[in-house]
């Protein structure tokens, strides 16, 4: 999946996972070193991109000398995010998983000390990120940009422009003097920068508030491909018709409404849902909750059987349910048909479930990264 064209810029990609930020990044960019430490991603890395410059392990093993000794474009890290996640613990940026942000920093430091800080960090997470600790650990996050130097701000972008899936994430970026983005502006954008954004800035040090910058530029293109032409109607593993039956019998009144609405129309429809656990009436109540706006709901990594996804197809008036496939959710993330997954179905669909959607990495590198580095090119030459 490599190209032999020349590569313009460097960077290295922690919590890698499956190398989704290296196929966002594109031919372009060079991979200097890449760090995960589940094996199974690791393995699906290599099966991509090759052993290359793949470090397999704890982060928090890596020191300067583990680094390239020359100055790169850009750092990535797309760091736990379970102790950050609403669904999650909420445990903050201080437990155990998300806490990988911290030896993570600690080589931004040793890299800053060697006068060879890279030129841009970027660090992808949730966004509960945002409201976790009241907003103060999204701020932590900002103040040590600050701290070393780099101007700093964060926009929410979500899959849903470039791909069918409902996802929203965060993006924090930061930027060294020398290599500052083009598209400045004084104001938020409110399609990136949520209430809860403005409120965790709050709690930013008086350093960090000097080192904020608002970045002009939000997702415009449309997705170009359907949730219909996402899933695979011919599929050999659907629900036997009573399963199908149970779920229908777990849909609220007005959902199960739509969807026969919809087999009385006599239309192709494609959607997906989740099963979740509601208080109705002060009591506990399993339902079965579906979505027919053309978006997958948010890829999860597969803990449990309700965390799984399923597919609803409508067809010749007939509804059709199964699990989504590993290949579907690969789909969903901007993956490749010739990308290979995890041959275990629950490895591949954690490895798209904890990675980040390939093309709004796309679109940063194009809108934000590159012009940023090319406008100081322009200035050395």
């Amino acid at each position: 999946m490599t190209s032999p064209m020349t590569h313009s810029f460097s960077f290295l990609e922690f919590f890698a996972g499956g190398g989704m930020a290296r196929l966002g990044l594109g031919d372009s960019w060079q991979c200097a070193l890449a760090n995960d430490i589940d094996p199974q991603k690791c393995a699906a890395y290599r099966a991509n991109f090759g052993e290359g410059h793949l470090f397999e392990g704890d982060i928090g093993a890596l020191s300067l000398e583990n680094l390239p000794e020359t100055r790169m474009d850009l750092m990535w890290g797309s760091f736990p995010c379970q102790d950050l996640s609403l669904a999650g613990s909420r445990g903050g940026l201080h437990a155990r998983r998300s806490g990988a942000f911290f030896p993570f920093w600690r080589l931004v430091e040793e890299l800053c000390t060697a006068r060879r800080g890279p030129k841009i960090i970027a660090l992808e997470n949730v966004t509960g990120l945002l409201t976790s600790n009241d907003g103060r650990d999204f701020a932590a996050v900002i103040n040590a940009l600050a701290a070393q130097g780099y101007c700093a701000t964060a926009m929410v972008l979500d899959a849903a422009a470039f791909t069918p899936q409902s996802r929203p994430r965060l993006f924090i970026l930061g930027f060294a003097k020398d290599a500052m983005p083009s598209s400045i502006q004084s104001e938020p954008s409110e399609a990136t920068a949520p209430p809860a954004m403005m409120n965790a800035l709050n709690n930013l040090n008086m350093s960090a508030r000097d080192h904020w910058i608002w970045l002009s530029t939000s997702p415009a293109r449309k997705r170009n491909i359907r949730l219909s032409e996402i899933i695979d109607w011919s599929a050999s593993k659907w629900h036997t018709p009573s399963k199908t039956k149970m779920l229908l019998s777990m849909m609220s009144e007005t959902q199960r409404a739509r969807i026969n609405g919809i087999i009385k129309n006599g239309a192709r429809r494609a959607g997906t849902g989740f099963r979740r656990t509601r208080t109705e009436n002060a009591k506990s109540v399993q339902r079965f909750e579906a979505r027919f706006d053309n978006l997958a709901g948010c890829l999860r990594t597969p803990a449990g059987g309700s965390s799984r996804q399923v597919v609803i197809a409508i067809e010749n008036g007939q509804v059709r349910t199964r699990l989504m496939t590993p290949r579907e959710a690969a789909r969903l993330m901007g993956l490749p048909e010739d990308y290979k997954l995890p041959t275990s179905d629950t490895a591949a669909l954690k490895l798209c479930g904890d990675g980040v959607c390939a093309p709004v990495v796309q679109w940063l590198s194009e809108t934000v990264f590159i012009p940023a580095l090319q406008k100081q090119n322009r200035k050395a030459a």
